[in-house]
């Protein structure tokens, strides 16, 4: 119910709401978002107590924060102070006084910043991942063959601790074992690594180190139509990029309601269980490979080890690898099944036992060493990486980069509440375009 003041009745306020421009805009807004998955979970909770703000409000209210580049929550309530017509929208439960001007007291409605943190904190992490989920179903009604191709990244986040800002002195900086006191839950990870030569001919490593966190996305990308994130998982930041691929991708598969066909990754998610996913539809990864400085067995068209004499290596027997994939042992070629009489200067032949090689046998392990990364195929899909690229470039424009809170939980949750607005964005801009070309026809 609107409030009645002594200045404008009901019908006045709400023709003030439907010409306040900002109040118009995010009534359009959030207009795409499935509030009913917000309604049932609110169903669910007990309405014993005082009457609280919805859970809607909050979300509302978060989202608004960070489409509006407000950094910092004493600049949110500010910036609500200043628009109290914005609470209408929002469905607060207002603080009736029809001595103010719109009929309620708006610094009494606005809870504190120390309030709002905590509801920050307290978010309902599923219920932001189904709305996410939501969104990519919205988008994937709208946009034909959106995830048939998934690209997968991880962008690194600063936390807001003295220990990032080169300016504040701060003894043994980069000491993992001294956590810092600004935020306790971050940690300390390489952020970029290069291996420079000096003029003596040496190589000199140098590592750039970060406190903070890791966002994990997997995003697609259709002509037209443009970006879209599919799914987002946050991590400490010392967790190696390969460890996202296991939650996104199962993220993914839920929210679009099947496998994508190609995936696509840079160097750092070269992990057989990357392939597998793609192998077992029918696809291919494309991901460049990496042996980590060991080079790599040579391998025939089929994966079969290559000896060091340029014969095929014989199976021997299948098993259960530590590792969680199938291995094929194979044998030396000179010796198995039985000895051919050719001889060989490998010290293990002469022990008397010869090579023997126990490759990773699945469909994933088997693509990884025989894909052929020059294929058309592989460029196609390998240059939709850049996909990631972008996403992450919008998240950076809506702070995710540096967030302005100090514990996990909350770098969480705002980083879903952001790659929600980039979704929600995407989604206006395909329900334009497809009402264009409907226009058209």
């Amino acid at each position: 119910m609107i409030p009645v003041s002594f200045r404008y009745d009901q019908t006045m306020l709400t023709q003030l709401l439907d010409d306040d421009p900002i109040v118009q805009r995010y009534r359009a807004f959030f207009s795409f978002f499935d509030w009913s998955l917000v309604e049932r979970w609110q169903a669910q909770r007990s309405g014993r107590g005082r009457p609280a703000h919805p859970m809607s409000t909050y979300l509302k209210l978060f989202l608004l924060r960070l489409n509006e580049g407000l950094r910092y929550t004493t600049t949110l309530r500010t910036f609500l102070l200043e628009h109290p017509l914005l609470l209408l929208e929002l469905e607060f439960r207002l603080v009736l006084d029809p001595t103010h001007r719109y009929g309620f007291d708006a610094e009494r409605t606005v809870p504190t910043r120390f309030w709002l943190g905590e509801r920050l904190r307290q978010l309902d992490q599923d219920l932001l991942q189904a709305l996410l989920a939501a969104t990519v179903t919205a988008l994937a009604a709208e946009i034909p063959g959106l995830g048939e191709t998934v690209a997968f990244d991880v962008k690194h986040l600063y936390a807001w601790v003295k220990e990032n800002n080169p300016r504040a002195w701060v003894k043994d900086r980069y000491d993992k074992t001294r956590i810092p006191v600004g935020d306790p839950d971050c940690t300390l990870g390489v952020k970029r690594s290069s291996n420079q030569e000096q003029a003596d001919g040496t190589h000199k490593e140098e590592k750039e180190y970060v406190w903070g966190y890791g966002s994990g996305v997997a995003a697609a990308t259709i002509p037209a139509y443009g970006d879209v994130v599919l799914a987002e998982y946050t991590q400490p930041f010392n967790e190696n990029d390969v460890t996202y691929f296991r939650p996104l991708y199962q993220r993914v598969v839920t929210a679009l309601g099947h496998a994508p066909t190609y995936l696509t990754a840079d160097a750092a998610f070269d992990a057989w269980y990357v392939y597998e996913a793609a192998a077992q539809h029918g696809g291919i990864a494309a991901v460049p490979l990496n042996n980590h400085g060991h080079p790599d067995t040579t391998r025939d068209h089929d994966a079969t080890p290559i000896c060091r004499k340029g014969v095929r290596m014989l199976p021997s027997f299948s098993f259960h690898h530590p590792n969680g994939y199938r291995a094929q042992r194979f044998c030396c070629p000179l010796l198995f099944p039985s000895a051919t009489g050719e001889t060989c200067d490998h010290p293990q032949f002469v022990k008397g036992k010869g090579c023997q090689k126990d490759p990773n046998w699945e469909a994933g392990g088997r693509m990884r060493v025989t894909l052929d990364r020059t294929a058309p195929l592989y460029r196609v899909i390998y240059t939709q990486r850049t996909c990631c690229e972008r996403i992450n470039s919008q998240a950076k424009e809506l702070g995710i980069e540096r967030p302005k809170v100090r514990n996990r939980v909350s770098v969480t949750n705002l980083n879903t509440l952001t790659y929600l607005i980039i979704n929600v964005r995407a989604l206006q801009r395909a329900k334009s375009i497809n009402k264009g070309l409907l226009q058209m026809n």
